[in-house]
């Protein structure tokens, strides 16, 4: 695939897990929607973050001549998940939110905020 279209796959899968994070951290916790839409949630997630990737940094340094600093939210997304899953199946409800939050925060709010910056794609995009 080219740049651009895992752009877009990301951008397809990342979306709509914005949203969905944003109204399950706003809802009530603990209901069957919560813990049917948490699960697609934490799909989307992780789908979003193996295709980043994929995706060679395009701005700053790389190792490899690939990967960047956003990459390194990506692992943090395929380790975070999963411990967020294990961690409210175990009714460690306080472990499940920390990472839940941190990875909504770290991943959503942080790298989408990076990614209107001049220079990258989605500035150029929307704002150029």
């Amino acid at each position: 695939m080219t740049y651009t279209q895992l752009t877009y796959l990301h951008l397809a899968t990342l979306t709509p897990a914005f949203f969905l994070g944003t109204f399950l951290l706003l809802r009530a916790k603990g209901t069957s929607v919560h813990r049917m839409l948490g699960k697609l949630y934490m799909g989307l997630m992780l789908f979003t973050a193996m295709v980043t990737l994929f995706m060679p940094a395009q701005v700053g340094p790389t190792l490899f001549n690939h990967f960047g600093y956003l990459h390194l939210l990506s692992f943090l997304v395929l380790r975070t998940v999963p411990a967020a899953y294990i961690a409210a199946r175990r009714g460690k409800i306080k472990a499940h939110r920390r990472h839940m939050i941190g990875m909504y925060i770290g991943s959503l709010l942080l790298a989408g905020s990076f990614s209107f910056m001049p220079g990258r794609l989605m500035h150029t995009w929307l704002l150029s």
